[in-house]
């Protein structure tokens, strides 16, 4: 009988240090959610920008999809991420120049992929009908899912949320909390950085950060 060969962590950081951060290790696999709490100050925003590969660490290995992503140039960084990784930040950072589902496919057009899909992503973010707003015609919750969608919209199914809910209420901030967790049990994979218990809760597994270290795991 042949045993089947476990697919690789969506995300793995591996002793992994830099300016901020001390001999992180973690690993973030398929379908799973992943919380990091810490307060201020203790690296946690440092670690998606490393994970999202927009920092390079100085020691370490990050692995991506099972794909050592560690010393590649600026370029080929920029390609992996556009191709596998969603982040998605406090503030929305849609362009206000694009409508809602040009913004969704904004990454698609960057890459020089087949804009499709467009629809399925909003209605996946409960913004079906809403496509052809500009982002100033929507809330800031329907905001902050068009991000989730632009995120993981083609085959990218890793998303990096930094404080995703900050600027939002509690309800706006559930919505949203609670489209990333369906993406996530529909086969997603994520990183979530957060300060607030309640949104931690979201999440199937919680870390914290202390000056720069895994407190406890």
């Amino acid at each position: 009988m042949s045993v089947s060969t476990p697919p690789p962590a969506a995300l793995a950081l591996q002793n992994v240090s830099c300016r901020v951060l001390t001999d992180v290790s973690l690993t973030v696999n398929p379908g799973e959610l992943v919380a990091v709490t810490g307060p201020s100050g203790s690296g946690k925003s440092t670690l998606i920008h490393v994970a999202g590969l927009l920092l390079q660490a100085t020691a370490g290995t990050v692995l991506v999809d099972g794909i050592d992503v560690s010393r590649l140039t600026r370029t080929q960084a920029a390609e992996v991420r556009r191709r596998r990784i969603g982040l998605v930040l406090q503030q929305d950072n849609l362009l206000p120049s694009l409508t809602i589902a040009e913004n969704i496919a904004l990454p698609l057009e960057l890459d020089n992929a087949p804009v499709t899909g467009i629809g399925e992503a909003l209605a996946a973010v409960g913004l079906e009908g809403k496509g052809d707003l500009l982002p100033e015609a929507v809330s800031e919750a329907e905001a902050q899912r068009a991000a989730l969608a632009r995120a993981l919209i083609g085959p990218r199914t890793l998303v990096l949320a930094d404080e995703p809910t900050g600027a939002l209420d509690t309800t706006a901030g559930a919505q949203v909390l609670g489209v990333l967790r369906r993406l996530i049990d529909a086969g997603g994979s994520g990183l979530l950085v957060t300060h607030e218990p309640r949104v931690a809760d979201w999440a199937d597994r919680t870390v914290s950060l202390r000056d720069g270290r895994l407190a406890w795991e």
